[in-house]
């Protein structure tokens, strides 16, 4: 009885191996012969998860024909081309935003429309320090105001780009994209070409959209289209790649309305002369700074009799290290730190005197230049 019971469990078995088999022939036969239906299936499912990123071209549309190449000239002779935009219309009169420094050899700017059309403009002012420029154009023509966004809503990671004539004319409105790449940098900037010395400190807008010469003066622009800053400055470096930067639309505009309206844009004067450590170390400064024991500030080298610093009780050989509790590294964060104030304006100035630091409250002067 256990033979015949063991006989047939052998059998089952084998009848399973077979069916197996059986069914794995079947299967590879379906799969050979008929590849077509599986292929479909797999081609189909793939397609229902791709996703297509369409771009920004409505976004660009609508500041495109706002986008304008400045050429400068002086005395009908041409010295230097940039990238500016409209930014807005009061009665039959445009106003356009660019960079003080595209036109700063300049006494005639023109305008080239993305039509071809050139105009002459007024030269309305414009503000150094700030790089800022308005130009002013009357005409009866209908042209297109860029439409200004508003930096507290954007956010690093989001897209940007430019519109711009980078190189010269014959690259002009090329578009680059990227995104923010960071907000409220500190950026110190040389006003001359001639000189290592940072004159300035910006605070501005950093993006990895392209940003080469002739977009100065150009508009950074959000995913709609919205202007959130003006070209500015790229940093040149051998290593590096990807960094440009713009000013924060709500600061060009605010400058740009003082220009319109006449307003003084005089800044603070203190009445002395300068010199920063780095520039001071191999001269007959080195052992005040070494006695100092300080690792920057700005020397005073002389005093104007009669100014805001005379009156302070500040010195020759004082060692300035900060404005209002703000470290002053150098003359270009000193600039920085004044002109956020106004003529009038009361500051706590801290000297390094002696071995002793001391605190000295000083009233911004002017003398209608800059410091």
């Amino acid at each position: 009885m256990n033979d015949n019971l063991n006989k047939k469990v052998t059998k089952n078995i084998v009848n399973y191996i077979i069916v197996f088999f059986v069914g794995c022939l079947v299967m590879y036969a379906v799969i050979y012969f008929f590849p077509t239906t599986v292929t479909e299936s797999v081609t189909k499912e793939v397609r229902d998860v791709t996703i297509n990123d369409t771009g920004i071209a409505e976004a660009v549309q609508k500041i495109y024909d706002a986008v304008v190449v400045v050429s400068t000239y002086r005395d009908n002779t041409y010295t230097a081309s940039g990238t500016g935009f409209v930014y807005k219309k009061e009665g039959n009169t445009y106003y356009l935003l660019t960079n003080y420094h595209v036109i700063e050899d300049g006494n005639n700017v023109t305008v080239t429309f993305t039509d071809g059309s050139v105009e002459e403009t007024e030269i309305v002012g414009h503000d150094e320090y700030a790089d800022i420029a308005v130009l002013a154009l009357e005409t009866d023509k209908d042209l297109v105001v860029a439409e200004l966004g508003n930096n507290e809503e954007s956010r690093v990671g989001d897209t940007a780009f430019a519109v711009g004539a980078p190189l010269d004319s014959v690259y002009s409105w090329t578009v680059t994209r990227g995104i923010i790449s960071g907000k409220d940098r500190m950026v110190e900037v040389s006003l001359t070409d001639s000189t290592n010395t940072s004159d300035y400190v910006m605070k501005v807008l950093q993006t990895d959209a392209a940003i080469n010469s002739g977009n100065s003066g150009g508009p950074l622009c959000n995913a709609n289209g919205e202007v959130i800053g003006v070209t500015s400055l790229k940093l040149i470096s051998s290593g590096v790649e990807g960094m440009g930067f713009a000013i924060p639309i709500e600061d060009a505009v605010e400058k740009a309305e003082q220009i319109i309206s006449g307003e003084s844009s005089a800044y603070p004067y203190i009445g002395i002369s300068m010199l920063d450590f780095s520039n001071a170390y191999y001269s007959q400064y080195y052992s005040l700074i070494r006695n100092s024991g300080l690792d920057s500030g700005v020397i005073v080298v002389s005093v104007e009799d009669g100014s805001s610093a005379d009156d302070a009780g500040i010195k020759a050989n004082d060692i300035i290290t900060a404005i209002d509790g703000e470290e002053v590294t150098n003359i270009a964060y000193l600039r920085y730190y004044l002109y956020q104030h106004e003529v009038g304006d009361t500051i706590t100035v801290t000297i390094f005197r002696d071995g002793d630091t001391h605190d000295l409250e000083l009233t911004l002067g002017s003398d209608g230049q800059t410091l």
